[in-house]
């Protein structure tokens, strides 16, 4: 039997006295969806499942305690909201495996947390149809709210090591971006010999790449950090793979200006990768930090692209 508050009474001495109704039952009752939304419903039942697979082989994968209870936990949400899904469908749904298979082989070669923001991220679209199957079925803002509660949990489980030390990361891979593309522009202009370029770009990449691994070091054991050798190993290593990957064209051809027009387009590619790993593990903005980061080596590459031409002229 439903009842439904009609009034509060109040006797001489101010005590409330609730009165109650017998309530017509087809008001309390949901709406049934209609077709649109029961695709949509379809839908949302086969990514919850979907996902609900993800989580429990990320779970199972994670050494970390903390982070496998956590997944493991929302896992479970993911099912629970399949289950939810399934009493209006009346049917079960098959789980994406190329999907699940795909996050969890992003997971291990880039690590959990950028597997899971990019999944995370995926599901804005999700989140928009939730609001319009909420309409419909209400349920679906009680989904919204474990979504929303999945962010913040995901955030909370950022503890890997390769995250831990991006500022050391990003140190030597602009370092090396900015100083070593400007220096093989000069001298390109000033050597004119594509073997003796990429000689001159290596001696000065690796004594760059000493340079800031040493600095690192220093400025990290400063701060009073037990990791300064790992800090330091970070910046000298993605110095070291980035001045690598920038002389490379000098290596292989014989072109001066076309090889520095494909080291220019390395570090386009370097710089666009890196941000797009950082943005979306970070939730940084993506297109901010890329052309920050463009424009800097871009523009310092120009000026040296001009010094080598005067030192040449000279």
């Amino acid at each position: 039997m439903i009842y439904e508050k009609i009034s509060n009474k109040y006797d001489n001495a101010g005590n409330g006295k609730k009165v109650y109704r017998r309530a017509n039952p087809f008001l309390f009752m949901p709406k049934v969806p209609d077709e649109r939304t029961m695709k949509m419903l379809s839908k949302a039942q086969k990514n919850e499942i979907t996902e609900h697979l993800i989580y429990a082989k990320l779970s199972e994968s994670v050494k970390d305690a903390k982070n496998k209870k956590i997944l493991k936990g929302i896992s479970n949400d993911e099912l629970r909201h399949y289950n939810l899904w399934k009493n209006y469908t009346k049917r079960d749904a098959k789980p994406s495996i190329l999907k699940v298979w795909k996050y969890f082989f992003i997971s291990i070669l880039f690590g959990i947390t950028f597997g899971i923001k990019l999944m995370e991220g995926g599901e804005k679209n999700a989140q928009r149809g939730y609001r319009e199957i909420s309409k419909s079925v209400p349920e679906a803002r009680r989904i919204l709210k474990d979504e929303d509660r999945h962010e913040k949990l995901l955030i909370g489980m950022i503890d890997e090591e390769r995250l831990r030390y991006a500022s050391a990361i990003v140190l030597g891979l602009n370092d090396a971006l900015v100083e070593l593309t400007g220096a093989l522009a000069g001298f390109t202009l000033a050597l004119q010999n594509a073997r003796l370029i990429a000689m001159a770009g290596m001696i000065t990449g690796i004594a760059a790449a000493m340079s800031m691994s040493a600095a690192e070091y220093l400025s990290v054991r400063t701060e009073g950090r037990k990791d300064f050798i790992k800090a330091s190993a970070y910046t000298g290593g993605a110095y070291i793979i980035t001045v690598l990957f920038l002389i490379s064209p000098y290596l292989l051809l014989n072109n001066l200006y076309l090889s520095l027009g494909i080291t220019i387009l390395n570090a386009i590619i370097v710089i666009f990768l890196f941000t797009f790993y950082i943005s979306v593990a970070k939730g940084f903005s993506f297109k901010r930090r890329f052309f920050e980061m463009a424009l800097i080596s871009l523009g310092i590459t120009a000026i040296t692209f001009g010094i080598g031409f005067l030192i040449k002229m000279l």
